[in-house]
This record gives structure tokens, sequence and C-alpha cells, in this order.
């Protein structure tokens, strides 16, 4: 019972943030019903699914279409809530075998194996796109070819790399928490290894934290709460998650053209819509907006405060220079992850009667790829330098393991 709450709840609590971001961002007007299967489309590419878009415009037209994206905020949500599910029976315990915790591990996955069919089976559509009111819409009223894009999803790599994601969600859970119990051959490694996971796992919260605070002040003084919140439920993590990495010294490439765009900030969109690959870091974005450079200074902070939060979790024996290559070596995943899961890419062409084509005015063009290697480079001295702060900051303070002697009265 409690394995189908967990993943019942998960499920459920994705598609409520998937379909309240959906709605923000105005797919509620989408034609011919296509709101619910975009709704499990959405929910299919949070835990790292494959949605194919396909095109059709008669004999007369073509058309070409892709997208290529993680809607970071349904992700995580699904994430905690399955992570909070799984952990609760685990609660209060010392140590447990390893063949019960693959028995429990076993139970939720299965359920989420029926959920994941489920929704890669819900997530196909296909439905009418409007060439408009010119001339080129009645060209294609009149030849019969009015375009129509679909979608669908490839069932069994979606389904697999969902059980993927759910395997990392439940072995990120038994490390990250202090209080679930691991099996006897691996209680060696929580010294080393669940402070850094929980450090890491904090830094990404706290920088979630932030990214919604400033949205909602950016709407109440600027206005356009419906489209700040369609990014707030949809991919807030993308962009704060995308900050934290620039603030590091890192350097992103990408393209905007044509229809599409960057939501949130608008400074990113300004930097990318260029005629040639842009590179998006902190010399290109301060070139338009100089605040930019608070972003050193907020990295410098939040890192020396996991650090701080990875050292006061840990042993007393553990030495200042063990922490920083602990936190080093932590955010060099951490770093590689969101250089994983932070790529976008989108694309849209059409073509009637030889009027515009695939890949111009009558479409557009959108990606944004990290350049990895630089950027994993950087987090290693990042890592070295706060994990030592933070463990000099956290000398003292009271840790497990650390015993204190007390004056005879």
């Amino acid at each position: 019972m409690q394995a189908l709450v967990t993943v019942v709840g998960g499920l459920l609590a994705m598609a409520v943030v998937a379909a309240l971001g959906l709605w923000a961002a105005g797919a509620a007007d989408l034609p011919d019903g296509a709101f619910v299967p975009v709704t499990a489309a959405t929910m299919v590419t949070a835990v790292g699914g494959t949605v194919r878009l396909s095109g059709n415009a008669g004999d007369l037209a073509g058309t070409q279409a892709g997208l290529t994206v993680t809607p970071l905020s349904v992700t995580l949500t699904g994430a905690l809530v399955v992570a909070w599910g799984f952990l609760r029976p685990l609660r209060h315990r010392a140590v447990a075998g390893a063949t019960e915790l693959a028995g429990w591990a076993g139970r939720v996955a299965a359920l989420w194996l029926l959920g994941l069919i489920g929704l890669t089976l819900a997530a196909r559509h296909t439905f009418d796109v409007s060439l408009g009111d010119d001339e080129l819409g009645e060209l294609g009223d009149l030849f019969g070819a009015s375009p129509r894009i679909g979608f669908t999803t490839d069932v069994p790599l979606s389904v697999f790399v969902g059980m993927v994601w759910l395997a990392g969600v439940l072995v990120l859970a038994l490390l990250v928490s202090r209080g679930a119990p691991l099996p006897g051959g691996l209680l060696r490694f929580q010294t080393s290894v669940r402070p850094a996971a929980y450090a890491m796992v904090a830094l990404l919260l706290a920088c979630v934290v932030i990214g919604v605070l400033i949205a909602l002040v950016v709407a109440a003084a600027k206005g356009h709460a419906r489209e700040t919140f369609a990014v707030i439920l949809l991919g807030l993590p993308n962009v704060v998650w995308l900050a934290l990495t620039i603030g590091l010294g890192a350097t992103w490439n990408g393209r905007v053209e044509g229809p599409f765009g960057l939501p949130m900030p608008h400074v990113l969109d300004e930097v990318l819509r260029t005629p040639d690959i842009a590179e998006l870091n902190l010399r290109t974005l301060s070139q338009y907006d100089g605040r930019v450079w608070w972003l050193l200074v907020v990295d410098v902070v939040l890192l020396v405060g996991a650090a701080f939060v990875m050292a006061a979790r840990s042993p007393a024996r553990i030495r200042a220079w063990q922490h920083a290559v602990h936190m080093a070596a932590a955010l060099v995943l951490t770093v590689f992850m969101i250089c994983l899961v932070g790529r976008v890419s989108a694309h849209f062409g059409l073509s009637v009667l030889g009027i515009g084509d695939l890949g111009g005015s009558l479409g557009g063009r959108l990606f944004l790829r990290p350049q990895v290697w630089g950027a994993v480079g950087l987090a290693v001295p990042w890592g070295l330098v706060t994990g030592f702060a933070g463990a000099l900051l956290a000398r003292h303070v009271r840790r497990r393991g650390e015993v204190r002697a007390e004056r005879a009265g």
C-alpha cells in the first residue's frame, strides 16, 4: 500500500505542476483536446523520456519539427515526492539488509513501470496549426495543405530511461537522508558520501528558492504574472541551475532565431539572438547587464554555505583537506548533471507551395548546450577552495563523533 501511495503521489504531483504550468503558458487553448496529451508528454520528458514530433501538410507542403528539453520543475517535484514516500517507511531504522531494501525498491519500481507505460501511451496527439489570415493561410485552405503537427513517444526508450530516473532518485534519497538505513556493507561510505550528497541537494534547492523569490518580485514589479508562473512551474530549475554554472565561469553555446525565445530572463534571449552561434557566460552577459556579476558573489555564498553544511554533518575526524576533496568531487558531479539535463533544442519549419522554407521565415530554431568539460574543470578549484573554507568555518560546530571533556565538579 505504501508503494502505491508513493508512486501515485509522485505522478499526481507531477501532473498538477505540469498542468498548471502549461495552463499558465496558454496550452489550454490548444485545439482538438490536446491539453491532456501534452501534459502527459511533459511528464514523460520530465523523467528523461523521448517525445517525437511529426508534421503533415499534404502533398503541397512540408513541415519539420523537433524538441528536446527537460521541464525540471516537474522533474524536481516528482523526485521530491517519490523520495519522501520511499524513505518514510525506513525512518528510525539503524541498519537494513540489502534484500529488504531491494524488495521495497522493487515494489515501488513495479508500480512506477505501470505508470510510465500509461503515460507514454497517453502522450500522443495530432492537431492542426493555423497559417493565419493572410495569403499563405488562404493558399493552405485552397489546396488542403493546412499543416498538422503531431507528437508521440518512443515507448521502450522512454520507459527504460524513466526506470533509470527512478533508480537514481531512490539511490540519491538513501544517500542524502541521514536517518535512512544502509546495508552493513555500505556503512563505511556514509561518512564521506552522505554529507556531500546532502550539501549538493541543499545547494540545488537553495538556487530554486532564490529563483522563485526573484521571479515573484519581478512579476509583482513588472507584471506578466501568468508568464512568470509558467516559468516557475515548468522550467525554473533550468534557469537557476544554468545561472549557477555561469557564475562558476562556465560557458554555454546557443542561438535563437524565429519565434522561439527564452522566457526568463530577457537578457539571455538578447545574447543568443545573433546571426552566428553565441557564447553565454559572465563576459557576454555583462555587456548587456552588468548586474550579472552578482552571480559570482551569489555562487561564493552558496558554495561556502554548502561546504559548511557538509562539514557540519561530517564526523569530527574528517580533516579540512578531505572536506575540500569531497566538496570538489560532489560539485563536479553536480555540474556534470546540470550540463546533461540543462540542454535545450527546438526547431520548427514550414513550406507551402515553395513559400517559406523549413528553416527560414516560417520556422525557427533554438538551442543551448554547455561546454561540458570546461564547466566540469572549473568545478574542481571551486570545490577545493570552498570545501576548505567551509571546513574552517565548521571547526567550532559540535559534530557527530566529537567528544568534549567535561570539567569535574
